[in-house]
């Protein structure tokens, strides 16, 4: 052991790639790690440009899986990706850093994290990131955007009675009411499409429920059922004793919005596991993003879905930048393969606690993946006539990308109307959120049997979903391609949406008195460029198709 340590020893890496400046807030060292924990790391490779050379990008394949080779470890290649499944011991040595063992503040879960690794002067040029390393986050790998769930009393009436509710009123929102509110009329052919919504943290669409919602409250719908592509590990348990809400809700409103066309769950599994000889994930080392971004992209494109929506997000401080700019960038290769992406903005307002981990400063936090200029994030909006933004719509700007070309003209617009507000608490320069917007809150949704009533952008962002997958299938019914990445062309069709103007959000429960932002004229951080025109995006996307 001590000669193999010695050996890892000069091989240890010569630059610090990536540091932090201590533990995150919200977590605490909990014991170091012993030697032999296993951990499982991901290196993921840089990619090459559009015109390399495969000698080039085998040559990089190549350096970094001897580098790990002469460690004593067998790397494991997928694409852009070498995994790594090796001890703490290796590791530590590997990447001349110090594994420990950290536990959030509401978890029971500890995780391995560093703060600190380094690799050798000639591989950092070849790799982009190792992770999980400085990857802290939330105690989920991912959280769920619902708000609010709210379960009728024993024995109570009203949300049956609420069935009946005209559809433009919105009480509860459901489909028809949706499909009400934003004048989509028209029916996509049943094949030819694919619509899917990403599952995690063993939430599973229950079958049984979707009949029940579609009797319920999408009778054209009756019979529809949806597939199940596991991914990482992920699984469909129908009996989980786990919560289903956000799984059903995500499912429910694709298909309620979009019917007849066809809809796919990826449920992606990644929570920190007890490793088991049939399960040898070592615990706190699963990283669902990329786990499931591998899996998504190594499929034909004829395989891809569409349109997809994710309900899921964390603040974007809590990601270290490698780890965030290579997710976002899978991203970036889906939208550029026909993929529309769509992301809910979250549930805080300007932010949850408003604190910044570098030095405790007063500063806005935007959401990840939601702030990822390649994503479509979807803000909230509540009541009708007029619809206003919801209060707990997340929305803000990043620190990690600076805003994009196609949001200049209309976030200057609203950085200039509101003058120094706030000004020293987010950088007015990068990329701003949210793009868009639907109603988020009261949504009725069938769950292990029950029907119940939910809120947050969890719900706003299929909403939006449903809306665009039929304007793909409009589009591939004139023979044309899928809209793929959506947010230049949509900040190009701002007359297709109704500019929300009354409402707030807010947040920043760490600061004395909080923060909001208004929704005012033209894009604003609660609900982006507004609600959807149906009839006059799906002019502007497939001239000529009848909305109906």
């Amino acid at each position: 052991m001590l000669t193999l340590l010695a050996l890892c020893a000069g091989l240890a890496a010569g630059r610090v790639v990536d540091s932090l400046d201590g533990v995150p807030r919200g977590w605490a060292f909990v014991r170091d790690a012993s030697p032999l924990d296993p951990i499982r790391l991901h290196v993921a490779l840089r990619q090459q440009g559009a015109d390399a050379l495969e000698q080039a990008v085998m040559e990089t394949t190549t350096n970094v899986t001897n580098w790990v080779t002469r460690s004593g470890i067998v790397p494991v290649v997928n694409n852009d990706f070498v995994t790594i499944d090796t001890t703490v011991a290796k590791a530590n040595a590997l990447l001349d850093t110090s594994f420990a063992w950290y536990q959030y503040e509401d978890s029971n879960e500890p995780r391995l994290r560093t703060l600190a690794y380094s690799l050798p002067d000639d591989l950092v040029t070849h790799i982009d990131m190792v992770q999980p390393t400085t990857r802290f986050g939330r105690f989920s790998a991912k959280k769920s955007t619902v708000f609010e769930v709210h379960y009728p009393e024993e024995g109570s009436t009203s949300f049956v009675a609420a069935q009946t509710a005209d559809a433009v009123s919105c009480s509860p929102v459901t489909p028809a009411c949706l499909k009400s509110l934003y004048n989509i009329n028209y029916t996509a052919p049943s094949t030819g499409n694919l619509l899917a919504i990403a599952s995690y943290l063993e939430e599973y669409a229950r079958y049984a429920d979707l009949q029940t919602f579609e009797s319920k409250f999408v009778p054209a719908a009756k019979g529809q059922n949806f597939t199940v592509q596991l991914a990482n590990g992920g699984l469909d348990d129908q009996n989980s004793k786990s919560s289903s809400v956000e799984a059903n809700l995500d499912l429910q409103y694709v298909v309620g919005v979009a019917q007849p066309i066809p809809v796919l769950e990826y449920s992606t599994g990644g929570r920190p596991l007890v490793p088991t000889k049939s399960q040898p994930t070592p615990p706190g080392s699963n990283e669902p993003y990329l786990e499931f971004l591998t899996y998504i992209l190594a499929q034909d494109d004829a395989d891809l879905p569409q349109t997809l929506s994710t309900s899921y997000g964390e603040e974007e401080q809590s990601i270290p930048r490698d780890y965030a700019l290579k997710v976002c960038n899978m991203f970036m290769q889906l939208g550029a393969r026909g993929v529309s992406v769509m992301f809910s903005s979250g549930d805080s307002g300007p932010g949850q606690y408003c604190i910044r981990n570098s030095d405790n400063a007063t500063f806005f936090e935007a959401s990840f993946p939601a702030a990822c200029p390649y994503v479509t994030a979807v803000g909230g909006t509540v009541g009708v006539g007029p619809e206003k933004g919801v209060d707990f719509s997340g929305g803000g700007f990043s620190t990690y990308w600076q805003r994009p070309a196609w949001q200049d003209e209309m976030v200057a617009t609203y950085l200039r109307d509101i003058g120094d507000t706030y000004s020293e608490y987010f950088n007015s320069s990068n990329r701003a959120v949210p793009d868009v917007a639907a109603q988020a809150s009261n949504f009725a949704v069938i769950d292990k049997g029950r029907q119940i009533s939910v809120g947050g952008t969890s719900a706003s962002g299929p909403a939006f979903a449903g809306a665009i997958a039929l304007l793909n299938a409009a589009r591939k019914s004139q023979g044309q391609p899928p809209l793929g990445f959506l947010n230049p062309w949509l900040y190009n069709n701002s007359a297709a949406f109704t500019d929300i103007t009354a409402g707030y959000s807010v947040g920043c429960s760490g600061v004395p008195g909080g923060a909001k932002w208004n929704a005012t004229a033209g894009w604003d951080p609660v609900t982006g460029l507004g609600t959807p025109k149906f009839d006059a995006l799906l002019e502007a996307a497939a001239p000529g198709v009848p909305n109906a």
